[in-house]
């Protein structure tokens, strides 16, 4: 670094230049922190024929026409004339006017200097004795990168000043391929018609149009040969990350329970940082403040959590934030985690998911906990705090008492431990331990029932390897006794198959396709004891509270058939006994409901036809009131659905006979 900044000397020491430096670098990686602190103050410093240089430093970040630079520049050297302002600046030791006070601000006007009362031309103002100009976020300026560099080389060429460009030239070379795309592409488009190219097959048209763009729009090539006359040097501006970040720490000098924690770890958060695979800077910052406040959290509302737990949450914090702020992952990566048991879950599956959650997470998991042992290393706390920026107290203390229960081991029930970890974890004195303790959950029906099926796989496994005493005859017994009584308790399981994708053995039995076989009845079981309490639940709101019906059966039992769990005279009563136009409307949604979910919804037609029976022996005889002409249109309703039916079983017995 100290050769970075002698170069940059030399070319400020040379008596006669006509050309700009560059420093090249990341976003967030520090450049105007060296300068500012490396480089200014060194310029400065510097005494040549005499004389002393000043600096002058401006951001284009957000410029939107050159004359905001010239204003820029009047405002930074009009400062250095006026006496009383650079007096006042030396006293509160500031050495730039803030932003805020220019923005907004006709500062020719405030200054009082005029010409003819007429509005001052800054350019012409501008004096260049004895100055050093520096550019600094060139490719975060809103003008054409052309015209800047265009603009800065009438100071270069012409006044021969010292300048110094700071840019990240990879963000810049993007930003002038990509910017007015749409517009780009249409005259490409247009232009490729009129010349009769559009229609030719010789090359894909994404690439033609492609080409196209680059020839028409080159502003890359224009980019290089307007650097070319200007740009002398281009520095790559590599910093020195673990002095920086340890200059990064100074401003926790204030919180001396928190700097002393940070000192402590300096090494993980230097560790984490190069993990990320990035140089910003910028976001390290951001975390660390994050974690200032998750630190003051936890030691204000659990002030004896365990000091791994703390250096984990250091990690993840740190981690996460590159993760997201950085742009390698969309946020949603971490959004269905719900804790750090099934993130753990997740890492021991030997199979892979669905999607690639499983991949990203096990690479997650790999590379910023490298050769760090921690047994809770996800926070949902942190994980939501860092995408939404809000600090959900409820997720706070959900996560900080599961970890009051969780890094004692001891506390940790024996099946979680075995479904969460790799079972060679378990250290040999306690895993005869673990296995009895499983077996007496297990005989208790305290398990859910999906996790009996997932911890059979293991015990299958351990009998088959000699880990455990129990024949596999005596396993399953044992297993399909607390089954019976786990399904008394236990809930329906829909994602069967990503549950099972954790299990986290490569050599499944064949025994296990038993017990798979009676979890699926079981688990058909308590798919009817869902719906039947949804059946109970949704129609007793008619006739009373109509809207809640509507919004329950629109939401939850169109594409169900919730039908095959009411009683078909119950469900006459109700129906009966609601308005008139309420009864058309549930008669309508019917019809609709079997046109759309016709397959789904098949089960239920046994009870739709005793239903209409029903309802057809009621009206029987009846005098003709609107209520009877109601009943009778829902009747002739449901009959139109029983006929969708017996048309659907008579063309698949039509197509049986086909393919015989």
């Amino acid at each position: 670094m100290d050769d970075l900044v002698e170069s940059i000397l030399d070319y400020v020491r040379s008596d006669y230049t006509d050309y700009a430096i560059m420093i090249n670098g990341e976003w967030g990686s520090g450049k105007t922190h060296f300068w500012n602190h490396k480089v200014r103050n060194k310029i400065e410093s510097l005494q040549l024929n005499g004389k002393r240089y000043t600096t002058i430093y401006m951001s284009l970040y957000g410029i939107s026409n050159l004359e905001e630079i010239s204003k820029k520049i009047f405002i930074e050297t009009t400062q250095l004339m006026d006496k009383n302002l650079k007096k006042f600046m030396n006293s509160k030791g500031q050495t730039t006017i803030p932003e805020y006070a220019k923005t907004g601000l006709d500062m020719a006007n405030f200054f009082g200097v005029t010409d003819n009362g007429n509005r001052l031309d800054y350019g012409e103002f501008f004096s260049t004795d004895d100055k050093v100009l520096c550019f600094d976020d060139l490719e975060r300026a809103n003008v054409d990168v052309i015209d800047i560099l265009g603009y800065i080389n009438n100071f270069v060429e012409h006044d021969h000043i010292k300048t110094i460009i700071i840019c990240n030239e990879k963000e810049l070379s993007t930003k002038l391929k990509s910017s007015n795309l749409e517009m780009k592409t249409f005259i490409a488009t247009y232009l490729l018609d009129k010349q009769g190219d559009l229609d030719k097959n010789d090359k894909p048209m994404v690439e033609k149009i492609r080409d196209k763009i680059e020839y028409v729009f080159d502003k890359a090539n224009d980019y290089e040969r307007i650097k070319e006359k200007l740009i002398g040097e281009t520095f790559e501006y590599a910093p020195q990350f673990d002095y920086i970040i340890n200059g990064i720490l100074m401003r926790y000098e204030n919180d001396p329970e928190l700097i002393r924690f940070l000192r402590e770890n300096t090494k993980l958060i230097i560790n984490t940082f190069h993990k990320s695979g990035t140089r910003n800077l910028r976001i390290l910052k951001h975390a660390l403040n994050d974690f200032k406040k998750i630190y003051e959290m936890v030691n204000k509302s659990y002030p004896n959590t365990n000091y791994r737990v703390m250096q984990t949450m250091l990690i993840f914090t740190i981690a996460i934030s590159f993760e997201i702020k950085a742009g390698k992952i969309t946020k949603d990566k971490f959004v269905n985690i719900e804790d750090n048991e099934e993130y753990k879950a997740v890492l021991v599956s030997s199979r892979v998911l669905m999607d690639n959650r499983q991949f990203y997470i096990k690479e997650f998991d790999n590379n910023y906990y490298y050769n760090f042992k921690a047994e809770y290393r996800f926070f949902k706390f942190i994980e939501y705090y860092v995408r939404t920026r809000i600090f959900n107290m409820k997720i706070f203390k959900n996560d900080m008492e599961a970890i009051i229960n969780t890094v004692d081991i001891e506390k940790l029930p024996g099946y979680k431990r075995l479904l969460t970890e790799e079972y060679w974890k378990i250290p040999d004195d306690q895993f005869d331990g673990v296995i009895r303790e499983i077996l007496d959950n297990i005989k208790a029906g305290d398990i859910e029932l999906i996790n009996i099926v997932k911890l059979y796989a293991y015990f299958s496994y351990f009998s088959r390897k000699g880990l455990i005493e129990y024949d596999i005859k005596t396993i399953k017994n044992e297993f399909f006794n607390g089954m019976n009584i786990a399904s008394l308790k236990s809930k329906y399981c829909e994602n069967v198959e990503e549950e099972l994708n954790k299990i986290a053995i490569d050599e499944v039995g064949e025994d296990m396709e038993e017990i798979l076989t009676y979890f699926n009845s079981l688990n058909l079981q308590l798919l009817d004891k869902k719906y039947k309490e949804l059946a109970d639940d949704v129609f007793k709101c008619i006739p009373m509270r109509m809207e809640q019906f509507y919004e329950m059966f629109d939401k939850e039992c169109m594409d169900i058939p919730i039908f095959k769990y009411v009683d078909p005279y119950q469900m006459f009563q109700r129906i009966s006994c609601a308005a008139n136009e309420d009864i058309m409307i549930i008669k309508e949604k019917l019809q609709n409901r079997a046109n759309k979910y016709t397959k789904e919804i098949e089960p239920e037609m046994k009870n739709i036809k005793q239903l209409k029976q029903i309802i057809d022996d009621y009206i029987k005889g009846k005098g003709i009131t609107i209520k009877m002409v109601t009943l009778k249109e829902f009747s002739k309703d449901l009959g139109y659905i029983l006929d969708k039916y017996k048309l659907t079983l008579f063309s698949k017995k039509e197509e049986v006979v086909e393919e015989e």
